[in-house]
């Protein structure tokens, strides 16, 4: 039995790796190595470029929220932490404008060293030149599906979470000692100490959630709780000061124990969701009792838009491979078609924007949002492709004849 058992343990792992040969046989009779040549630096060239360019729309973004951390004594973790759930986001919306750069400026480049025109005299045609762009631009494409349907909305939705519990939540378990935090917008708390028990120690408290009405609260000592999911601190031994208006006198209230409930009074314990973190289903198919009929087409339109961004990185990616594959070779360069690329893709991006808002407005406008995300990547293909299809079929025919 041990016997029977090795072999067939022997004979699955002899299995997997006829498996990954036969993989490894067909991708190399299928992809040449001039094709794998380029392929490798179109794809080193995506993955850097979207990352770098990610990267720093990430830095630009996080200002926002350094307030919320300055004011609130939130930690440098808590920071990374939050705005780092906003980085698919930025990927999914850079991958089709880097997918139409690193394509241009690959191939470019390629032409530039005069590596296209050896393909060419080696016999390569137009479709065997575009294969890596075709390549790198479907694997773009399937990224874009995955983080536009999945990975965004789930992370949006984990942002703004985050986000809700630290404005109403998190930041009141994170006073810090001999500091002025800013709770919420109409609430300052500060403490003197924090023992190791959690005991807080010299309390003060500047509570204007009342308009008219504001109060400052002094305790000698007390503690944090969760009370309802609502952050609450008992205080002891302290007074509760409010100025009247009318007559301008203090009335003070000494008390020997109270509560406070540290959350900004404008808090609902529903929190409405915002449409990038809703499901492709529920923009497509807007529950009329979370969306007013007035906003029903912008979340169709957003539906439609996750599913058709990722389809304009083929477009642009074949916009950029007509620009340097179509057209003679000069030694000396041309400029011409690359800039006509670049101001193309920049149209492509301004209709899509513009009917995008008309689309929201008027939803029998929603059926141009794929027409427009496909169509040039496949006018531009058949300009590139078509031809060459066309005299190979015309050269076969005056063989046979």
């Amino acid at each position: 039995m041990h016997d029977k058992a090795v072999a067939s343990r022997t004979g699955e792992v002899d299995n997997r790796r006829m498996t990954v040969r036969s993989l490894q046989s067909w991708l190399k009779s299928r992809f040449l190595t001039l094709d794998r040549y380029v392929f490798h630096q179109l794809m080193v060239a995506l993955l850097a470029t979207t990352g770098g360019l990610a990267a720093l729309i990430w830095l630009m973004q996080s200002l926002r929220f350094v307030s919320l951390v300055v004011d609130r004594g939130l930690s440098l973790r808590v920071f990374v932490e939050l705005t780092s759930l906003l980085i698919p986001s930025f990927v999914a919306v850079v991958l089709p404008i880097t997918t139409f750069v690193v394509s241009l400026f690959v191939y470019q480049r390629l032409a530039g060293d005069r590596e296209l025109t050896v393909m060419q005299a080696a016999g390569l045609s137009q479709f065997a030149l575009a294969k890596a762009g075709l390549g790198c631009a479907l694997m773009a494409t399937m990224a874009g599906f995955l983080l536009n349907l999945w990975i965004v909305p789930t992370s949006y939705h984990a942002f703004r979470q985050y986000e809700f519990d630290i404005r109403n939540k998190m930041a009141a378990f994170m006073l810090q000692e001999g500091v002025f935090t800013k709770v919420s917008d109409a609430m300052t708390v500060y403490i003197r100490s924090r023992s190791h028990d959690g005991t807080l120690h010299g309390i003060m408290v500047e509570d204007d959630r009342q308009p008219g009405n504001q109060a400052t609260i002094l305790a000698n000592h007390g503690s944090m709780m969760i009370v309802n999911d609502t952050p609450r601190v008992i205080l002891y031994d302290g007074s509760r000061q409010v100025i009247d208006h009318k007559t301008g006198r203090l009335n003070m209230l000494i008390f020997k124990q109270d509560s406070m409930d540290l959350s900004s009074a404008h808090q609902e314990d529903a929190r409405f969701r915002d449409a990038a973190e809703m499901s492709l289903g529920e923009l497509l198919h807007p529950d009329p009792q979370e969306v007013s009929v007035r906003d029903t087409g912008k979340f169709k339109v957003e539906g439609w838009r996750r599913l058709t961004s990722p389809l304009t990185c083929f477009s642009f990616a074949m916009v950029g491979l007509m620009a340097v594959l179509r057209g003679a070779f000069s030694r000396y360069g041309n400029i011409k078609r690359p800039l006509a690329a670049v101001l193309a893709v920049v149209g492509l991006l301004a209709i899509n924007l513009l009917l995008q808002n008309l689309a929201s407005r008027n939803m029998a406008l929603i059926p141009l949002i794929p027409l427009v995300a496909l169509l040039p990547g496949l006018i531009c293909a058949g300009v590139l492709f078509i031809p060459e299809m066309l005299a190979d079929r015309a050269a076969a025919r005056l063989t046979q004849n």
